[in-house]
C-alpha cells in the first residue's frame, strides 16, 4: 500500500511538473531604440508583429526555436519596463547592457549585439576628446536612464539627459549640447533617421554588448535552454543573418 501511495505521489508531482512547463509564459518588454528594437509605426506602445528590429528578429527566433511561450510588448519609458522586470517574476527586457551595477539584478542571455559607447560631435567641431576626462570639459548630451549615461554619471561626467534619444541629434547640431553620448550603431542610426548626419565620433568611450534581461525568479533552466539556443543561432548563421538585413 506504502508503495502505491509513493508511486501515485510521484506521479502527482510529475503532472503539477510538466502542467507548470506548459502554463510558464516569458513576458518580454522592450522599448524604441533603433535599429535593435522599434515600434513599426514608430509609437511609444506597440505589441507583437508590431514591433521589428536585429535584437527583436534575434529574440522571436530564439523563443520559436526554443518552444518557449511568450507575448512581446514595446511601452515608453525605459525606466518604467526596467523597472517592472526587475519586479515580476517572469519577465524580461531587451536590448540591454549588460554592466557590473546591473550583473546580479538579472539573469542574462546573450550578447545579441554589440553597440559600442561612443561620443559624437558635429563634424565641424575643434572639439577633441583624448580621455573620458576630456568629456568634463564639454556640455555633454545622453538618454535618460541608458547604461552610457548612468556610467558617465559613476565617473564624475555631469549629462544632460532627454526622455528620448532622438532629441539628442538635433540638440548637438543647434549646438545645445557639444557632445552627444550614445550607442555607436544606434546613435548613427537614429540620426540618420531625424536628418542630422553632420556629425563625427569624437572618443570611444567603451566597448558594450546588449543581452536579454531575465528576472532573477525565471527558472534556470529556461536561461540555458535560451542560451544555447541562441549559440546555436550564432554558429549557424541565423544572427549575421538578421544583422544585414537593416544594414
Amino acid at each position: 500500500m506504502a508503495r502505491i501511495l509513493l508511486i501515485n505521489f510521484l506521479l502527482i508531482l510529475l503532472c503539477s511538473h510538466q502542467a507548470h512547463a506548459r502554463e510558464f509564459k516569458l513576458m518580454l518588454l522592450t522599448e524604441n531604440y533603433p535599429p535593435f528594437n522599434m515600434s513599426i509605426e514608430d509609437k511609444n506602445f506597440s505589441r507583437e508583429s508590431g514591433i521589428d528590429g536585429i535584437s527583436t528578429d534575434i529574440v522571436r527566433e530564439m523563443m520559436k526555436r526554443s518552444g518557449i511561450d511568450y507575448s512581446m510588448t514595446l511601452r515608453f519609458p525605459w525606466k518604467r519596463i526596467y523597472d517592472l522586470t526587475l519586479r515580476k517574476p517572469n519577465y524580461g527586457i531587451f536590448s540591454t547592457t549588460r554592466t557590473e551595477a546591473r550583473e546580479k539584478l538579472f539573469q542574462w542571455v546573450g550578447p545579441l549585439v554589440n553597440n559600442d559607447y561612443v561620443a559624437f560631435v558635429r563634424s565641424g567641431s575643434n572639439i577633441r576628446i583624448n580621455s573620458m576626462s576630456d568629456l568634463k570639459k564639454y556640455k555633454v548630451g545622453g538618454y535618460k536612464g541608458s547604461a552610457i549615461a548612468d556610467y558617465l554619471k559613476t565617473q564624475g561626467i555631469a549629462i544632460e539627459e532627454s526622455l528620448k534619444d532622438n532629441a539628442n541629434p538635433k540638440k548637438l547640431a543647434e549646438g545645445k549640447i557639444d557632445v552627444w553620448v550614445s550607442g555607436d550603431i544606434t546613435g548613427r542610426y537614429i540620426a540618420e533617421l531625424e536628418g542630422h548626419t553632420g556629425m563625427r565620433t569624437a572618443f570611444k568611450v567603451r566597448s558594450a554588448e546588449m543581452y536579454l534581461a531575465l528576472n532573477l525568479d525565471v527558472p534556470s533552466q529556461v536561461v540555458d535552454k535560451l542560451q544555447a539556443t541562441l549559440d546555436q543561432m550564432r554558429a549557424d548563421g541565423k544572427i549575421a543573418e538578421f544583422t544585414e538585413r537593416y544594414q
